[in-house]
């Protein structure tokens, strides 16, 4: 009889849970999922999935617009919020569906109720406690809200795709791809937004490219407050009146913050296991997703590496194929590209012009700000931004930046030249396809100038 109830329990059912499980029982190991809400996780349910949606439905607000100068008269197009939210719910519970059916063809059991960890080898759910050979944690992330007077008041990204109704005047604090999102969401379809961040936009990007978005929110009349803080929240009738550190007050019907997200670990049993954790309460592994338990691993966001669904996915993956399938892997988190769904969207992979200056020293750095193609007859004040960073001494492309309509499409090729360790010489050798936006990643010719030598000018 098996020591046993199973070889794998996995704590969570989101993107890297779901994807350790499954291939799990796939490769014949008796697998269990333990998921307090409903399977799918932040991507599903609260995060990619869902915003990405939205940032869909703004585009037809743009392409309503954009067109008579193409030839069509668009009259009296309006927005219903509702109907939006309605049928992007109906979406939601049309994945729900297939990742339930993925579990069952699989052959995963599936115990419904937040999982606990009692011991190494112990979950238990709703009172009933199950045993495994090896358990895997994949819980995720939970948005963080600081503590200020009147933040019961405030909102998370959570409850912004569930509103009843759109707000006619939006606070969003911070300034992360997570603001700047919603902030596109929010002013593409008619509110005010004010953006509340301490320094700039999305820091840890390439700078270049932050700036760029800054430039285009100008235009889009995205209010920039910056270098302040909401020191208190005040609830008036309907209203919100959010006073700033330096003392001025502003008037919203919703403050949305988007200041960060938390390992959601708490109450989770992790002490009672003997897991260790980080100070902000994620969960410590090694390159093979292992805790400081051997048989106890972790993946996704729940250990606060690289925050990103396919990263969870390659974590989870990894986990099985070591565990059940007798092929030791490891997830690659180099050259990881990623993309911000803002207006207009960002994309990259690789190194910032400073992260690479300072892992390489002298570099050559190429650039290009353009009109695109389809604005040259709609009118849109909209420019593209495109910018490639490769190390001098070898000519290698270490990293491509890009803000612009598909940016996330283009980048998606650019990342695995990158992972094939491609060089200026060789993107030059590629002809274009042409005329198309991705084209001038292999048209640019002409470096920049190096620091000193725009100093020296």
């Amino acid at each position: 009889m098996p020591q046993f109830d199973y070889d794998l329990i996995t704590i969570g059912a989101g993107s890297g849970g779901v994807r350790a499980s499954r291939l799990a029982g796939g490769y014949g190991a008796r697998s269990a999922v333990v998921e307090a809400d409903r399977v799918g996780g932040t991507c599903v349910l609260r995060g990619c999935i869902p915003k990405k949606l939205l940032v869909y439905g703004v585009h037809y607000a743009a392409q309503f617009e954009d067109a008579a100068n193409y030839g069509w008269t668009v009259e009296s197009a309006t927005h219903n919020w509702a109907a939006l939210i309605r049928n992007k719910n109906t979406e939601l519970d049309r994945l729900h569906g297939i990742y339930l059916t993925i579990l069952k063809n699989n052959k995963v059991a599936l115990h419904e109720g937040r999982g606990v960890l009692v011991d190494p080898h112990t979950v238990e759910v709703n009172g009933k406690r199950i045993t495994g050979a090896n358990i895997l944690i994949a819980v995720g992330g939970w948005p963080s809200l600081p503590k200020v007077p009147g933040i019961e008041h405030a909102i998370t990204s959570n409850e912004a795709l569930e509103l009843p109704k759109r707000p006619q005047r939006i606070a969003i604090v911070g300034g992360g791809y997570i603001a700047v999102e919603f902030a596109g969401i929010f002013e593409g379809l008619g509110s005010e937004v004010t953006l509340i961040v301490r320094s700039s936009l999305l820091r840890g990007f390439d700078a270049d490219i932050s700036a760029a978005l800054a430039t285009e929110f100008g235009k889009r009349h995205v209010a920039i407050k910056s270098g302040v803080e909401i020191s208190s929240i005040a609830k008036q009738g309907e209203a919100l009146t959010l006073t700033f550190s330096n003392g001025d007050k502003m008037t919203v019907d919703c403050v949305l913050y988007a200041t960060g997200r938390h390992a959601n670990t708490k109450n989770l049993g992790l002490e009672a296991a003997g897991v260790k954790t980080k100070e902000n309460g994620a969960i410590m592994v090694d390159e093979w997703q292992r805790t400081s338990v051997p048989h106890i691993y972790a993946v996704g966001d729940v250990t606060d590496k690289l925050q990103l669904t396919p990263v969870a996915i390659a974590e989870g993956r990894a986990v099985s194929e070591t565990l059940f399938n007798n092929n030791p892997i490891k997830a690659d988190r180099e050259n990881v590209p990623t993309a911000v769904f803002s207006t207009p969207p960002i994309s990259t992979v690789g190194l910032t012009e400073v992260e690479a200056r300072a892992k390489y020293g002298k570099l050559d750095v190429y650039e290009s700000r353009f009109k695109p193609l389809i604005h040259t007859l709609s009118g849109r004040d909209e420019r593209t931004y495109m910018k490639i960073v490769v190390e001098s001494k070898t000519d290698k492309v270490v990293g491509c930046h890009m803000m612009g309509a598909d940016s996330p499409e283009i980048i998606q090729g650019l990342a695995i030249a990158l992972k094939c360790g491609a060089t200026k010489a060789q993107f030059d050798a590629t002809v274009g396809i042409h005329p198309s936006a991705a084209e001038e990643f292999v048209t640019m010719r002409t470096k920049r100038a190096e620091p000193e030598a725009k100093a020296a000018e």
